[in-house]
C-alpha cells in the first residue's frame, strides 16, 4: 500500500477542495490517502459538505490559516510534522501556497521520500507589492528545488512558473489539469430551471447573468459592475444580475450596487454562497468572470458543463478551459468596452447562447473528468516513486 498525505490550504468553496476530495476518494486501490487542511478565511463558507458527499473524513488543523501569522504557522507546522511522523507517508502532496510552504518544510524535515506540490494558482502578481512578491518567489524557488515534483494545472501555468517567474525548471513540472465530478452539472433539467427562475422571479424574457466567487479584490467585482452599468446605460434592460459569494469586499460591492440600483432599478441580486451551484446554474443564461489573476477558474468549467456561455478576462489558465469564440469570449484585462460588447451580443442572441452552450458542454465533458485526473495522478506518483528508489 502506497501512503499519500494530502495537505490543502483550507476547506473553502473552490477547485482545490474538490480536487483534494476526489483524489483522496478515487485514487487506485493500492493508494491509502490521508487528507488534512485548514479553515476558511473570515467571510468564506466552508466546503465540508463536499467532503461528506464523497465520504472523505479530513483532519482539520485550525492553525492552518491563509494569512501569514508566525504563532499559528509554527503550531500548524508542528502538527503537520506530528502527523507525518505518525502516518509515515511515502508521498506528501501539498495544494496551494500556505499548505505548500508548511507542508513541504515539514516533509523535508521528516525525510519523506517523495514531495509533490500543486499550484492551483499563484500569488506572483496582483496580490502583493514588489518586495513581498520577491520574497515569496525566493521562498518558492527554494522549496521547488527541494520538491520531487511540481504539478501545474494548465500549460500556461507551467510556462508562467518556468519561464516568467523562474520558480523551477520546466522539466520538473508536470501538467495535470483539474478534474471534477460534473454529473450534476451535465444533466439538462428544465424543471430545475423553472424552479430557480421562479424562486428568483426571473421571467423567460429576462436574461440571467451570474458571477460566482469570493468578494475579494483579486476577483475584481468593480470591473464586473462597471460592465453591467455600461450595458444598462446602452438601454439593455432585459437582464437580471446575480452576485454569488461573499467576502472582504462585500461593503464596497454593495455600495456600487446601491448606486446602480438608484439609477436603473433593482437589477442586481446578492445570493451570498450557494451550496447547490449545479441547481442554481440551471436557472442562469450567462456566467461571467472578471478576475485579475486565476489558476483554473472552477466556475467557468461548471458553467460550461451546465450549458452556459461564459465571458472571462484573459488571466491564468482561462484559455485552457474556455474556447474563445466557441463556448464563450475571452477579453483582455481592463478592456471594458469589448467585454460589454461581447456580453451584449450574448444577451441579445439566444441562438448564439445555445450554440456556445452545446460546444462548451461537450468540451468540458471530455477534458475535465475526475477519472482522467485520478488516473494521471496515480501514474505520476508511481513514476516519482520509481525514480526515487
Amino acid at each position: 500500500m502506497i501512503k499519500v498525505l494530502r495537505i490543502i490550504n483550507r476547506f473553502n468553496l473552490g477547485g482545490p477542495t474538490y480536487n483534494a476530495a476526489l483524489l483522496t476518494r478515487y485514487l487506485d486501490d493500492d493508494f491509502e490517502t490521508m487528507l488534512i487542511g485548514g479553515v476558511p478565511d473570515e467571510g468564506e463558507t466552508d466546503s465540508l459538505h463536499i467532503l461528506e458527499k464523497y465520504d472523505v473524513r479530513p483532519i482539520i488543523i485550525p492553525e492552518l490559516i491563509r494569512n501569514p501569522n508566525p504563532l499559528s504557522d509554527r503550531k500548524a507546522y508542528r502538527k503537520i510534522k506530528e502527523i507525518i511522523q505518525e502516518f509515515q507517508p511515502d508521498i506528501v502532496h501539498t495544494h496551494a501556497s500556505k499548505a505548500g510552504v508548511l507542508g513541504r518544510r515539514a516533509a523535508i524535515s521528516c525525510g519523506v521520500k517523495v514531495i509533490v506540490h500543486t499550484y492551483h494558482g499563484h500569488v506572483f502578481h496582483s496580490y502583493f507589492g514588489p518586495i513581498k512578491t520577491f520574497m515569496i518567489k525566493s521562498l518558492e524557488r527554494n522549496l521547488a528545488n527541494k520538491s520531487t515534483g511540481i504539478v501545474a494545472i494548465s500549460q500556461l501555468q507551467k510556462e508562467e512558473l518556468a519561464v516568467q517567474h523562474r520558480i523551477c525548471r520546466a522539466e520538473k513540472i508536470k501538467v495535470i489539469p483539474l478534474g471534477f465530478d460534473l454529473s450534476d452539472f451535465l444533466k439538462e433539467d428544465r424543471e430545475q430551471r423553472e424552479i430557480i427562475r421562479s424562486e428568483y422571479h426571473i421571467d423567460e424574457q429576462t436574461v440571467a447573468i451570474a458571477i460566482v466567487g469570493r468578494l475579494a479584490p483579486i476577483k475584481n467585482h468593480s470591473f464586473f459592475l462597471e460592465v453591467i452599468e455600461k450595458l444598462l446605460r446602452q438601454g439593455v434592460s432585459n437582464i437580471k444580475v446575480f452576485i454569488v459569494g461573499d467576502g472582504s469586499e462585500r461593503t464596497v460591492v454593495e455600495e456600487n450596487v446601491k448606486r446602480i440600483t438608484e439609477e436603473f432599478g433593482p437589477k442586481i441580486v446578492f445570493t451570498s454562497w450557494v451550496f447547490d451551484i449545479a441547481a442554481f446554474n440551471k436557472g442562469m443564461d450567462i456566467l461571467c468572470l472578471t478576475s485579475n489573476n486565476e489558476g483554473t477558474p472552477v466556475s467557468l468549467i461548471e458553467a460550461q458543463a451546465s450549458g452556459l456561455p461564459v465571458l472571462s478576462t484573459d488571466v491564468g489558465g482561462v484559455r485552457d478551459i474556455l474556447l474563445d469564440g466557441e463556448s464563450g469570449f475571452i477579453t483582455k484585462l481592463g478592456d471594458s468596452e469589448t467585454y460589454v460588447e461581447n456580453l451584449r451580443l450574448l444577451v441579445e442572441n439566444e441562438k448564439l447562447r445555445a450554440k456556445f452552450a452545446e460546444i462548451g458542454r461537450e468540451f468540458v465533458r471530455e477534458r475535465f473528468s475526475f477519472e482522467r485526473l485520478t488516473s494521471e495522478m496515480s501514474e505520476y506518483y508511481r513514476k516519482l516513486l520509481n525514480r526515487e528508489k
